[in-house]
């Protein structure tokens, strides 16, 4: 099978034939005719669209957001919990992922499974994120002036610091502020932390032996009610859907956007954005209805924020005679520098009871090795030896979720009654494992582009995603896996499984397509967000990072839509 042969795999399957036909609306026909000229048009109502939308509607200005996918009804969320579970199940199905709407290839070196991990319709992919919230380290901002690799941010941690805190409040983080590595924060999280699993307790004392020292995990769920959500109650299914709503979505700032008077419309995917003569701003996002009608939606600010793959794709797919390699693409960078971050992992059994599976996210990672990986530990009975190889940041993570489901194994058994009972007893309860996230240098080569051989529902050409993992990130997943075996050998685990540099995969953590920078001849959009090219255009979104950093992204979309929103209503 060849690199970009999508056809013949699985996941190409799942992309166009899970027997969806992503119109969650039923028989309503809700008004999607466009508004008049209105302040702002958002495009995409994931996380960074309904944070600006919200703020900029709060702050009296007329908001439309457009969304390519359905509204999901909150009351759906046990029914698709229980969809989930099954052993059957394809996670795709369960956000109505698939079909030509969704169609993708990857020409590139290494296959990139796109659709296993996002969503299109209002939430966006936090509909089914982890939900870890984490802010960038200092570093991160700095890669170029600490490291000599890639490129400085425009902005700095400083910079950044109060949002990232208006965004912990956005979103209703727990956390404990006890992690010795992080970034300074003037204030503790919103919500105390989770405590603890029992399997963290385990992994506390070897790592103690090790000298790896442990820290909890920031989650954007509630440990207690919070704006108007209950607490977390342990179903357990975090991802890919939590049925309590305890766990964070985009679905309340769009809510509560609507609620301040802006407009949303589902299922009205952007074909094109319009400028006007002069090529110097845009007049209008071009959006289709399910019944195959076009229209036109203008504004005096248009914003787009529907992630790494489609910013990039969309820009692409409006060129025009001022911009024939794509709109604000007068750099030739978007969609290059496309990033993600690789999982390291391992484990395998412990001789005593670990209660996995009985927490379904992670409650203990460590930053000790993010800033200088190539670093050594030593601790009571042991030791990791130091490197002095070339490696980019890792984040440690001790999973909550390891080995065979109880259910799974339940639900997928021949036996019954005391034979079953006997065999989940015996097959169930002392996995323990470990990941890590390790983050991608910026390479032009990696990068989306526009597969003209293949198109949409809307006869669009579909992202095409050229990716592969160097060796920097290949060297780093190996030190990775390093660290964890010797955490591992400590807690005196039988090692049966790992992922590592040969067999690794993608966080679907999408940056860098649209990258920000001060030179507009390298860069999309400016340390605002907003693109060189167009005067009233901004991408608050992954898709700007500069690097990527080893951290779950979406504080960092948080902090920077929240940015964004202040500068649009500073213009507007």
């Amino acid at each position: 099978m060849s690199a970009g042969d999508t056809d013949s795999t699985d996941e190409a399957k799942g992309a166009e034939d899970t027997g969806e036909t992503n119109d969650e609306a039923g028989a309503d026909s809700p008004d999607r005719t466009p508004s008049g000229r209105v302040d702002v048009c958002v495009v995409g109502a994931g996380p960074a669209g309904g944070l600006v939308a919200h703020r900029l509607a709060e702050r009296g200005h007329d908001v439309v957001v457009l969304e390519a996918g359905p509204r999901f009804d909150p009351a759906e969320r046990l029914e698709r919990m229980e969809r989930a579970i099954r052993p059957s199940a394809d996670d795709r199905s369960v956000w109505a992922m698939g079909g030509p709407r969704d169609a993708f290839t990857t020409p590139g070196e290494r296959f990139y499974p796109l659709n296993v991990a996002r969503v299109k319709g209002v939430g966006g992919s936090t509909l089914h994120w982890q939900g870890m919230v984490m802010r960038l380290h200092e570093s991160d901002f700095r890669r170029e002036s600490r490291n000599g690799v890639a490129a400085d941010w425009p902005v700095d941690y400083e910079t950044l610091a109060p949002y990232y805190a208006e965004a912990e409040a956005a979103l209703g983080v727990a956390g404990a502020s006890d992690n010795p590595f992080a970034p300074p924060r003037d204030d503790p999280h919103p919500l105390p932390a989770f405590e603890p699993s029992y399997s963290d307790s385990l992994f506390a004392e070897a790592c103690e032996r090790v000298g790896v020292t442990t820290h909890s995990v920031p989650n954007a769920r509630n440990s207690e009610p919070y704006d108007g959500r209950s607490a977390c109650v342990g179903f357990g299914t975090c991802k890919p859907v939590c049925p309590s709503g305890a766990k964070y979505t985009a679905e309340s700032h769009v809510e509560k956007a609507e609620q301040a008077g802006a407009r949303v419309l589902d299922q009205v995917p952007v074909q094109r954005l319009e400028h006007d003569a002069a090529g110097e701003r845009v007049e209008a996002a071009v959006y289709a209805t399910p019944e195959s009608e076009e229209f036109r939606q203008e504004a005096r600010a248009f914003v787009l924020a529907c992630g790494g793959v489609e910013n990039p794709r969309l820009l692409l797919l409006s060129a025009s005679e001022q911009y024939p390699d794509g709109l604000a693409n007068s750099s030739g960078a978007v969609g290059r520098y496309f990033m993600d971050h690789l999982f390291a992992g391992m484990g395998g059994t412990v001789e005593k009871r670990t209660r996995q599976n009985h927490v379904g996210f992670i409650t203990t990672e460590s930053h000790q090795f993010y800033d200088d990986p190539g670093a050594g530990a030593k601790g009571t009975d042991g030791a990791i030896p130091a490197t002095d190889a070339d490696l980019g940041p890792i984040k440690l993570e001790f999973l909550n979720y390891a080995g065979p489901s109880p259910v799974e194994m339940a639900l997928g058994a021949e036996t019954w009654g005391d034979d079953l009972l006997s065999q989940l007893r015996e097959g169930y309860g002392n996995h323990v494992a470990m990941g890590a996230l390790v983050g991608q240098l910026p390479r032009a080569e990696n990068r989306i582009s526009l597969d003209p051989e293949r198109t949409d529902d809307h006869g669009n050409p579909v992202p095409a995603i050229h990716w592969r993992v160097d060796d920097r990130t290949k060297r780093t997943l190996k030190r990775a896996n390093e660290i964890q075996r010797r955490i591992l050998e400590a807690m005196g685990v039988d090692i049966q499984w790992s992922v590592g540099p040969d067999n690794t995969g993608p966080a679907y953590h999408h940056m860098g397509t649209t990258r920000m920078g001060t030179d507009p001849e390298s860069s999309v959009v400016d340390s605002r967000l907003r693109t060189h090219d167009l005067s009233n255009l901004w991408i608050p979104s992954s898709s700007a990072f500069v690097t990527s950093g080893a951290m779950n992204p979406t504080l960092t979309i948080a902090a920077l839509a929240l940015r964004v929103a202040d500068d649009l209503d500073s213009r507007l």
